[in-house]
C-alpha cells in the first residue's frame, strides 16, 4: 500500500488554566469520577502555571520529525491528533478528509504495549473516524519501539548525564530507579508491559555500566481496592538503606509533563530529601535526535510495508477490566 500521510497520535494536555478541568473531565469521561476529585488533581497543574508542556513538546518533535523525514526523502503531510485535548483526533481526521487522504501510518507516543498505551489508541483512531464521518480512511498503527537500539541509546545518554553529576567516588553506589506509569494487574496480565519495561531497564543500565538499579511505578489512580503494579516510587525510596544518591529515570515516559514533573520532581524529590538523599532526575527522551531517528525509522519501515508480527496483532493488549482514569 502507498501511504499518503502520517498521523501523530498522543494523549493530549492542557495548555492554559481554563483547559485543565475540561481536559480532566475528558480523561475520566464515563467513569463516574466526581469534580471534587478532579479539582484536587487540577491543583497539581496550578503548581506549574496551569499548563503542561506535553503538547508544546509534541509539536517540537513533529517539526524535527518532518525535517528528519525530508532528509530521508519522505515528503508526506503529518497530522496531529490527541485522545483527550486539542488538537483532537477527530480534528485530524476532518483535516485528512478535507485533503482527500485515503490511508495513513499512525505513530503513537507510547513505547510499550498495554491497553491504555497501545490498543486504546487504535480504538481512539477508529472512534475519531466515525466522529469525522471518515470511516473509509485506512490507518496502520506502527508497532511499539521500546526495544529499538537508538531508543536504548537515547535513554542511556540521558541517564549518563545525571550519573556524571554525582562525585566519581560515589557514582557506582548511586541507586537508579527507573519509573513507569502503573497499570492495574488485570491489565498487565493481558500484555507484555512489565516484561518490556524490565528489558528496557536492563539494557539501559548495561549500556551505562551501572549495576544498582530497580524498576518502580508512579501515577496510579482509581480505587485503592484494585491492585496495580508496585512498588510506588516513593515506597521504593523509603525501602532503600545506606543510599546517599538516588537517580530517578522516568523510562516509561517520552516527554516531560505533569505526571513526571509533579510525581517525580515534586513528590519523589520531597521523599528523597526527607530521607537525606541527593536527588537526580533524568530527562525524558523528548527531542533527543536519536529518538527522532527512532520515529523516523519506524515510519519509513511502515511506509515500506515492513510489519512486526510480534506487536499490535489482533489479540494484543486486551482490557481485562475498564482501566481507571489517570486522576
Amino acid at each position: 500500500m502507498n501511504y499518503e500521510a502520517i498521523l501523530f497520535v498522543s494523549f493530549g494536555a492542557p495548555e492554559k488554566h481554563s483547559d485543565v478541568m475540561p481536559f480532566l473531565r475528558n480523561v475520566v469521561k464515563g467513569r463516574g469520577v466526581p469534580d471534587e476529585r478532579l479539582l484536587e488533581v487540577a491543583e497539581n497543574y496550578e503548581l506549574f502555571g496551569g499548563k503542561s508542556p506535553l503538547t508544546e513538546q509534541n509539536r517540537e518533535i513533529i517539526e524535527k520529525l518532518k525535517a528528519s523525514l525530508a532528509e530521508n526523502g519522505v515528503d508526506l503531510p503529518v497530522y496531529f491528533g490527541n485522545r483527550n485535548w486539542n488538537p483532537f483526533l477527530s480534528e485530524a481526521m476532518s483535516e485528512m478528509k478535507r485533503d482527500n487522504v485515503k490511508n495513513a501510518v499512525a505513530f503513537v507516543t507510547s513505547a510499550y504495549s498495554s491497553y491504555s498505551g497501545c490498543r486504546q489508541y487504535r480504538e481512539d483512531v477508529e472512534k475519531a473516524k466515525l466522529e469525522a464521518d471518515f470511516t473509509e480512511l485506512e490507518t496502520y498503527k506502527l508497532p511499539v519501539f521500546y526495544h529499538k537500539p537508538l531508543f536504548i541509546e537515547a535513554n542511556a545518554e540521558h541517564l549518563q548525564n545525571e550519573l556524571d553529576k554525582i562525585p566519581s567516588e560515589r557514582r557506582k553506589d548511586a541507586q537508579v530507579i527507573f519509573t513507569a506509569h502503573s497499570i492495574p494487574l488485570s491489565m498487565s496480565a493481558n500484555c507484555n508491559y512489565l516484561e518490556q519495561l524490565t528489558e528496557t531497564c536492563r539494557r539501559v543500565a548495561e549500556t551505562v555500566g551501572h549495576e544498582n538499579y530497580q524498576l518502580a511505578f508512579q501515577s496510579r489512580s482509581g480505587s485503592p481496592q484494585v491492585p496495580w503494579l508496585e512498588p510506588d516510587v516513593n515506597d521504593a525510596l523509603r525501602e532503600l538503606e545506606n543510599v546517599q544518591d538516588v537517580v530517578i529515570h522516568p523510562i516509561g515516559f517520552l516527554s516531560d509533563h505533569i505526571e513526571v514533573m509533579y510525581d517525580l520532581d515534586t513528590q519523589a524529590k520531597a521523599t528523597a530529601h526527607d530521607l537525606n538523599m541527593n536527588f537526580y532526575r533524568v530527562k525524558t527522551v523528548g527531542t533527543n535526535p536519536k529518538f527522532i531517528k527512532v520515529i523516523t525509522d519506524s515510519i519509513i519501515a511502515g511506509l515500506r510495508g515492513e510489519k512486526d508480527a510480534r506487536f499490535c496483532h489482533e489479540t494484543c493488549c486486551l482490557p481485562a477490566v475498564r482501566p481507571a482514569g489517570r486522576p
